[in-house]
């Protein structure tokens, strides 16, 4: 049987609030490592120094927008799935929904240097309806990745193309941050939908983006008990720079 591709999916319906209520409705242990790692990340960088940010493959996820605020002026969030957009669109014109109040408290913990109030850590994002393929390359100075790449194909070589989009999508020697779900099969969210995955681990992220890539660190974290089970064993989380020449 040929794998699932991206457009073979219809992402419209992805199913957004079971997603949350499964992920995201309380602060897991694996986000709170996931948000440990990119905060360090972010730390590297003087506070509004990056004019351009993209978060690649938005979804409904709204931490890794309130970690990218102390260090860019703008956010791009670049979802395809309108249902997605719709969510974050509601979040930033109306008030956050406070399940991501202990987030944004954790995220500032972590990084004094974000806004003090969820609102306004949320101030710079500015949703984009689109396809994350058609992006120009060297857009952005920073550009974060969040379970998107091996969560939206079942073919190796689409997943290998999503990340090296990803890559090409700073400046070179623009930086890069991203979290994948480790060896990531077929997936269920809600009662009945099913996504495709694409297994992958820390040896394949490294693989992948090293051509790309300098300064290019891959570590892991075990699967969280917390969290449904679908069929991972965990987290690999990824920092680099894209190569300049």
């Amino acid at each position: 049987m040929a794998p699932t591709r991206n457009d073979d999916v219809d992402w419209d319906s992805w199913p957004v609030q079971d997603y949350l209520g499964e992920n995201y409705r309380v602060l897991h242990p694996s986000d709170a490592a996931v948000i440990a790692h990119h905060s360090a990340f972010y730390r590297q960088f003087a506070p509004h120094s990056a004019a351009r940010s993209l978060e690649f493959g938005a979804g409904p996820n709204l931490y890794p927008l309130i970690l990218a605020a102390a260090a860019s002026r703008r956010i791009d969030a670049v979802e395809a799935s309108a249902a997605g957009v719709a969510y974050l669109a509601r979040q930033l014109e109306q008030a956050p929904d406070d399940s991501w109040l202990p987030f944004h408290a954790l995220c500032r913990r972590l990084n004094p240097d974000l806004p003090p109030t969820l609102p306004r850590a949320l101030a710079g994002v500015r949703v984009v309806h689109g396809d994350i393929r058609a992006l120009p390359s060297g857009s952005y100075d920073i550009a974060s990745m969040n379970f998107v790449a091996e969560g939206v194909t079942e073919d190796f070589a689409e997943f290998t193309d999503f990340c090296h989009r990803f890559a090409r999508s700073v400046v070179p020697g623009g930086h890069l941050v991203a979290a994948f779900m480790e060896n990531m099969p077929t997936y269920r969210i809600g009662p009945t939908s099913r996504w495709p995955g694409c297994p992958v681990d820390p040896a394949v992220v490294t693989e992948v983006f090293a051509p790309l890539t300098e300064h290019l660190a891959v570590t892991r974290i075990d699967a969280d008990p917390t969290l449904p089970d679908y069929g991972d064993s965990g987290m690999v989380l990824l920092s680099a720079t894209r190569r300049e020449a």
